[in-house]
């Protein structure tokens, strides 16, 4: 099944982190965000979030992981599910969702499966579930 949603960054806050003793060509950086979802994918999430990333080519990669309180498809809980993506400023790449075995809780428990985002030139960010409740 799939469920569909759009959601707002309600907070970013950016978190200071020790810097590594490795060196690379882009710093590493670390912040935690809180969203709010409408659709059939309602409710809120608190993501972890790290990023390697560019500010002035907007070239980088970030991997978050979210805790999910809410609804999809009107099965109410809660789950964790993890995404990353690669961007060169124009567009995303090497994208990854997937919901996290065993995480979901109340009438999302058994939860299982992957996803998407997408950001619109509009701004709109959507989220999408293809999910399974077993």
């Amino acid at each position: 099944m799939r469920a569909i949603g759009t959601f707002d960054v309600d907070e970013f806050t950016a978190v200071p982190v020790p810097s590594p003793e490795v060196k690379t060509g882009l710093p590493v950086g670390f912040a935690t965000m809180r969203k709010t979802f409408t659709g059939e994918v309602d409710g809120r999430s608190e993501t972890l979030f790290t990023a390697a990333f560019d500010p002035a080519t907007g070239t980088g990669t970030y991997v978050a992981m979210e805790s999910f309180e809410g609804s999809v498809a009107g099965h109410a809980g809660t789950f964790n599910f993890v995404h990353s993506a690669t961007t060169t400023g124009q567009d995303r790449q090497a994208e990854f969702l997937t919901i996290v075995p065993t995480s979901g809780t109340g009438g999302l428990t058994g939860i299982r499966g992957t996803g998407g985002l997408t950001v619109d030139e509009d701004g709109t960010h959507s989220i999408w579930f293809d999910y399974d409740l077993s």
